[in-house]
């Protein structure tokens, strides 16, 4: 395991307190960097001493996760809730503008920010995170993806803590996530996993983000209505964005990258050889993109 990185505990103005990695030079430009499930700042392992090198970095663990605060209620981890943090760290620090980076929920916690609050990010980086348009629209138009997301369908059923209490999450952690990645790269990091899932609340907090979400992910022979801002027109994004993407993904399907360029006017799209997590399955293609592009 790559050592630990040194945490800050810091209370937010949105009522929760997040342990948060600081790196780098604070007179340098600013960046956050935002995991995703059902991960940490950990996710970032690779990324954060490169980045730290030209940019004052904040890595926190967002809301529910590790041993940051964790609210009871499934809609304090609603949308809206999560970009408050967002902007809270930032106003914490005096950042006015920053990129913002996200893998994953933190991709697109970091769509949302970027589309709702286009003054304040002044850059964007996502890494496996689909636009939260194509990503609907996939629901209803790609049987591929929503094949691919019924995943989302189990993390919200109300029963599914009881389940793991009664297996044990290192079981569920053996039966579930270990199968999305390289196992060999697990080795040095399960014990880190197992300890921050084991956090009291932790399970149910991280689930919440899933369950909160506003997303229809409608069952295999299911047919709903169509919402219909699916097919109007949707304000493109205002400020450059680099997405990495690893295609060998088995969550998020090639379809999440089409008619994305109708989006991001300013896009530069880099496609890597690894799966879902590739910040740390293939760390040093990811920091040559992002070097590059900053």
């Amino acid at each position: 395991m790559i050592g630990a990185f040194p945490q800050q505990r810091i209370a937010l103005s949105t009522g929760v307190e997040l342990d948060v990695v600081v790196a780098g030079d604070p007179a340098n430009p600013p960046m956050i960097l935002l995991h995703g499930f059902p991960e940490s700042h950990r996710t970032w392992r690779h990324q954060i001493p490169e980045l730290a090198r030209t940019h004052f970095v904040l890595a926190p663990d967002q809301r529910g996760y590790a041993r940051s605060s964790k609210p009871a209620a499934v809609e304090d981890y609603a949308p809206a809730r999560i970009v408050g943090d967002v902007l809270a760290l930032a106003d914490h620090f005096g950042l006015d503008r920053f990129t913002l980076a996200g893998h994953d929920w933190g991709g697109a916690a970091a769509w949302m920010t970027a589309i709702n609050h286009p003054d304040r990010v002044a850059r964007l980086i996502i890494i496996n995170a689909p636009h939260p348009l194509l990503f609907q629209k996939t629901m209803f138009d790609d049987p591929a993806q929503r094949a691919a997301s019924q995943y989302i369908r189990a993390f919200r059923n109300p029963g599914l803590e009881a389940h793991i209490a009664e297996i044990g999450v290192e079981a569920y952690f053996d039966k579930t996530f270990v199968g999305h990645a390289d196992r060999a790269k697990f080795a040095a990091e399960k014990p880190v996993y197992l300890d921050q899932w084991s956090q009291p609340g932790a399970l149910t907090a991280m689930f919440n983000w899933y369950r909160a979400s506003p997303i229809i992910v409608p069952a295999l022979d299911e047919n709903p209505p169509r919402p219909a801002f699916l097919d109007k027109p949707f304000a493109p994004m205002r400020m450059p964005v680099l997405m990495i993407w690893g295609m060998a993904d088995t969550a998020l399907k090639p379809s999440q990258l089409e008619g994305i360029d109708a989006l991001v006017p300013d896009l530069a799209l880099v496609k890597v050889d690894a799966g879902h997590f590739v910040t740390w399955e293939a760390p040093e293609a990811v920091n040559a993109a992002i070097g590059t592009w900053l």
